[in-house]
Order: structure tokens, then sequence, then C-alpha cells
């Protein structure tokens, strides 16, 4: 008997279901997608595929936001764990990104490490290389992946602040009601 190919999720994937979330229903290409996150088509065609497999994507074009916030909220901690490293330039993710400096008190900052970088702070991986370009030119995909960071690498207080603050951020209405999903095109 072979044995079927295996599909896990990999970071990109977090990253092009949040993009579309992002949209909130409204329509967005894989063109588009590909364009905005600095990766190729056949990436996102890939990414896609895998988050059908894992049940983030229904059908063609239907993202499931309850499925993809419970992922953000339960597993991305584990899949996709992160640990501060050291002193770079950067730009400010996680407790360190606007969405949650002025709720969080801390003495260190978390940055993304790029050379455009505009403090100094412990690096943070981020989830895949061009999320830092797509950042620069998308503040809500900014936020949005900042927030996630902090579920990442937070403790438990900026962890509850970051998922409520992206639940309403993707579902446009206030935490906890949820809605099924977004549909989008390719």
């Amino acid at each position: 008997m072979a044995a079927s190919k295996q599909s896990n999720l990999s970071p990109i994937d977090l990253v092009i279901l949040i993009k579309i979330a992002l949209s909130h229903g409204s329509e967005i290409s894989q063109s588009r997608l590909a364009e905005g996150l600095f990766i190729s088509q056949s990436e996102i065609s890939k990414s896609l595929a895998r988050s059908r497999y894992a049940r983030l994507v229904s059908g063609k074009y239907s993202l499931m936001l309850q499925g993809l916030m419970e992922f953000i909220e339960h597993g991305v901690k584990y899949c996709f764990p992160q640990q501060p490293g050291p002193i770079v330039r950067g730009i400010p993710t996680a407790h360190s990104h606007n969405a949650l400096n002025n709720r969080i008190n801390s003495g260190e900052n978390y940055v993304w490490p790029t050379a455009r970088g505009t403090i100094r702070g412990q690096a943070i991986l981020p989830l895949y290389p061009s999320v830092v370009d797509a950042s620069l030119v998308d503040s809500e995909l900014h936020m949005a992946l900042a927030l996630v960071d902090a579920i990442r690498v937070g403790r438990n207080r900026e962890k509850h602040l970051a998922i409520e603050i992206l639940w309403k951020k993707l579902l446009n209405e206030e935490y906890p009601n949820k809605s099924e999903s977004y549909n989008f095109s390719g």
C-alpha cells in the first residue's frame, strides 16, 4: 500500500490566509496576493492547496475564518514557535507594534530584522522572509502579523489582547462574534 503524501501547513500559508481575511470578502485574485506578498503565483497555488487539505479553505475560494482563528489562537505558537534573538535594527512586531504597545508596558522591543527598520530590539524572525517587505507597504498586514507574533512569543495577557484585536480586525466586529467564511477569487 502506497503512503499518501502529507501536506503540512507552512508559515507562508498563514500569511496568505491572513492577507485574504484582511480583504473582508472583497475580491482578491491570486495575482494580487502574489504581488502584495512579494511571492510567486505558484507559491500561492501550492499554499491554497495545503490550506484546503487543512480545511482552512473550502471549495475553490472560501476561507474558513473560524478555523483560521482557532489555528492562530491555539496552534500557531506550537507549529511556528519563535524565541526572541539578539538586539538588531528592525520594524516593530508583537507587543512593540502600535496595536499593542499602548496597552502593554515593556522595556524591551521586538522587531523583524531589516536595515530599513527604525528601532532596535530583540529579533523575531517573521513567518516568511517577504513579510517584512509586504508589511512596509501594507500597514493592515503588518498589524495582523505583529498580533500573530504576540501570540507566538507573548505572555498570556499579550496573547489574549492580540487575539481580541485580531478578531476585531479580521471580522470588522466585536470578539467573539465569529463569521464562518469569506469568499475570494482565483
